[in-house]
């Protein structure tokens, strides 16, 4: 089944009161660590790696939803695992592996060798899926990601609006700033559902300012909200949102080429890296001879998603693979 980011864990309307509980019970599994969200080179790091997923957005014309879910397998597979600074190659072969692995989840062909051709570094399909096993491993196989979109619905059910246009205002208003909300790394550490339920209330302030008052308290009231969590994040998006206007003041009066690059640049400020020492078991794990890889393993990569209609705790799921594109030799 495809993977709904809207409703990660079932598409029937009947059980919608227990998918919310669900939702709300295994957010906290689909989080980052919050050791990495300490980490002195956490900001650069995840800063490239959503330069390249950008990159590779706008040039293979990618949906911006398989685009945040790869970004949602690579915080969650970097807040694990050391990534090794000085070989950049391994932050880019993680990089596509997570939007080969997006992308199956949505059911949409992602071609290697269409995001590689103007890269420095090329990489098989063999060391492409070796990669991918190596995420699911590490993500436990859960990769039918909660994010804030899974609780956009119910908030707004929340708001008992009857105004169908006004319901999908302010649902376009929302999703855009969660879209915008992926950039920010002091938001890693709310729970997506404190996402969406800041994320909304920005979209009704901006929208309808006279029932602002009334939707924050619909939402505080919901016994699965902490209230400070709920300000705290609701401050950080604020923030967020009144930088969103000052860049658009500045763009219209400044004309400039909109890279990934130069976009993110706005959004971070500028820190060293720090090189790491610890990650030579990342390392290995790609660069494992051919022979140390068995049929078992490259039966689990090559079927993880189909079935996948469950909710994903540590449960192995199953994609057929035979698709795949064809073989490219890695320029050394």
């Amino acid at each position: 089944m495809e993977l709904d980011l809207e409703n990660p864990l079932t598409c029937v309307e009947e059980e919608q009161y227990d998918t919310v509980s669900a939702l709300f019970d295994s957010e906290s599994d689909h989080m980052v660590s919050q050791i990495f969200l300490r980490r002195f080179h956490a900001e650069p790091l995840r800063r490239e790696a959503i330069a390249l997923i950008l990159q590779a957005q706008y040039s293979c014309n990618l949906d911006n939803f398989i685009s945040y879910l790869a970004v949602n397998y690579v915080d969650r597979f970097i807040s694990k695992k050391e990534v090794p600074e000085e070989k950049p190659w391994i932050l880019r072969l993680l990089v596509i592996s997570c939007l080969s692995l997006a992308a199956k989840m949505k059911k949409i062909d992602f071609s290697y060798s269409d995001f590689q051709k103007d890269e420095g570094f090329i990489f098989d399909a063999q060391r492409i899926h070796r990669m991918e096993l190596l995420i699911l491993s590490t993500l436990n196989w859960r990769m039918r990601s909660i994010t804030p979109f899974s609780f956009v619905y119910f908030f707004i059910s929340l708001f008992e609006l009857k105004d169908p246009a006004l319901t999908k205002a302010l649902k376009d208003r929302a999703t855009e700033l969660i879209f915008k909300a992926r950039d920010e790394i002091k938001l890693l550490e709310y729970k997506p559902s404190i996402i969406a339920a800041s994320a909304l209330l920005c979209a009704s302030y901006e929208l309808f300012p006279l029932q602002f008052s009334s939707f924050k308290a619909a939402i505080s009231s919901c016994e699965y909200i902490n209230q400070e969590s709920l300000n705290n994040c609701y401050h950080v998006m604020e923030e967020m949102v009144t930088n969103e206007w000052d860049e658009s003041i500045f763009d219209a009066a400044v004309s400039s080429t909109k890279t990934p690059i130069c976009v993110l640049d706005r959004h971070y400020k500028n820190s060293v890296s720090e090189k790491s020492n610890t990650a030579n078991t990342l390392e290995a794990a790609i660069k494992q001879p051919r022979g140390h890889e068995n049929k078992a393993q490259r039966s689990q990569i090559q079927h993880f998603a189909s079935h996948s209609q469950s909710l994903g705790k540590g449960r192995r799921t199953k994609y057929d693979l035979s698709a795949a594109p064809k073989r490219i030799t890695r320029n050394e």
